[in-house]
């Protein structure tokens, strides 16, 4: 049995689940994919859920703020689950921005996000905290965040909905022992990790992350990334790898889930695929890291 991630010292706040041990999620991963990965943007809502059932996907990271009757029709309609949300107001209204009244605006339709996930029958928002910048610096960023999670947690709370914090490209949380302390601070359940394994690639390992926070991972994003590609076209280029043609070590990725990850979902948030082809392309690759 797997232990459960490090813990550490926060001035006397006891970590929820400190030293508690859990069961790693089975070899039957189910597969899920990013609405932002289906780039049908003519399509109706039901017809791309219908590709993505065609194309072998078990269940969808519906965006927030969608018409949750069409989400939850089509859904019923082809089988396929909401494994998480998505929201889409934290980088234009971010829990750090200096401006209180937008962070509001941020801690408002987070809300919504949570509510969006209840609704769906699903315990997990993708939430990318804040962005320090030369506006924002690291320290601002850090407490308007956590101060902005903490109002948020009572609705989390009461809606059974983690808040999954995402690493994204956003000058923040660079190493996994410094994301672990800022989730661990929160003492909550409800307070996760959202792992991208892609984004991670640019300055650290992600099976090394998995193993890090352990059970504090919500969810994990399968993204490719060529330190190649990034280093001859620019950065943002790496993301143009196919999946499983890049710099990500997937055996080691896969090892680490198996042993670390308490979840069974899998959401790969790879390019923008157009048809149904292209759709099952991804899928073949995303069943060629499940077999690693």
């Amino acid at each position: 049995m797997a232990t459960g991630a490090l813990s550490l010292p926060l001035s006397g706040n006891r970590v929820f689940a400190e030293n508690a041990s859990f069961l790693p999620a089975a070899n039957n991963f189910k597969k899920s994919i990013m609405w932002g990965s289906v780039g049908m943007r003519d399509a109706s809502v039901l017809d791309r859920c219908k590709a993505i059932k065609e194309a072998g996907f078990q269940g969808i990271e519906a965006n927030s703020h969608m018409n949750r009757q069409e989400v939850l029709d089509a859904t019923k309609t082809t089988g396929l689950a909401i494994t998480d949300v998505c929201c889409n107001t934290h980088w234009n209204k971010p829990l750090s921005h200096p401006d209180a009244a937008i962070r509001q605006e941020g801690i408002e339709g987070m809300i919504v996000a949570l509510e969006d996930a209840h609704a769906y029958g699903t315990d997990a928002v993708l939430l990318v905290p804040g962005v320090v910048s030369n506006t924002v610096t690291y320290d601002e960023c850090w407490n308007r965040s956590v101060e902005g999670i903490k109002k948020l947690l009572p609705v989390a709370e009461r809606l059974k909905v983690a808040i999954c914090v995402e690493n994204v490209w956003n000058n923040f949380l660079m190493s996994p022992m410094e994301a672990l302390y800022y989730i661990n601070q929160f003492n909550s359940p409800y307070v996760k990790f959202y792992l991208d394994c892609g984004n991670i690639l640019v300055y650290g390992w992600p099976e090394q992350w998995i193993r890090i926070l352990g059970d504090r991972i919500g969810r994990i994003h399968i993204k490719e990334f060529s330190k190649q590609i990034a280093d001859k076209e620019g950065r943002n280029a790496g993301f143009r790898a196919p999946l499983t043609e890049g710099d990500v070590d997937w055996a080691k990725v896969m090892e680490a889930a198996r042993n670390h990850y308490n979840n069974v979902w899998l959401t790969t948030e790879q390019g923008s695929s157009r048809t149904v082809d292209e759709l099952k392309d991804l899928n073949r690759r995303l069943d060629k890291i499940l077999s690693m």
